[in-house]
């Protein structure tokens, strides 16, 4: 069912300097910030050969990654995204199956402009786990 991975998510306490280290340090192509209100966050891509790097700062006080970072000051991985070709299939299979998926069920669009939905990272190994529609 799932596709490619597309990204793995990295919160971080400190967007500017995150991305600097990957684009300084590393010598990877980084994206400009850009407000995602619907999910509380501002993101960052690093795009890589095979894939992406999300950064993640907090958006708003009720930002999801501001108590991530309460937990992990120094941040950590948030989150993996998959790619799917029918979310709203993979959503009924997954659900059928007993995953639970966060929100009200449906689709947001992400930051991609493409439908997203996270299942619980409790019925995923403890990983947050994001299915975006290609």
């Amino acid at each position: 069912m799932i596709g490619r991975l597309n990204h793995v998510a990295i919160a971080v306490p400190d967007l500017k300097a995150a991305a600097a280290q990957y684009e300084n340090s590393l010598g990877a192509k980084v994206g400009p910030p850009q407000d995602e209100p619907d999910h509380g966050v501002t993101v960052v891509f690093i795009e890589l050969p095979n894939t992406k790097i999300e950064l993640l700062y907090p958006l708003g006080e009720d930002s999801p990654i501001k108590g991530f970072l309460e937990k992990n000051p120094s941040g950590g991985i948030h989150h993996m995204c998959f790619e799917v070709d029918d979310i709203l299939a993979a959503r009924d299979k997954l659900k059928s199956e007993g995953a639970r998926v966060l929100g009200n069920g449906e689709p947001k669009i992400g930051a991609h402009g493409k439908p997203v939905l996270f299942l619980h990272p409790k019925d995923f190994n403890g990983c947050l786990i994001e299915l975006e529609q290609v």
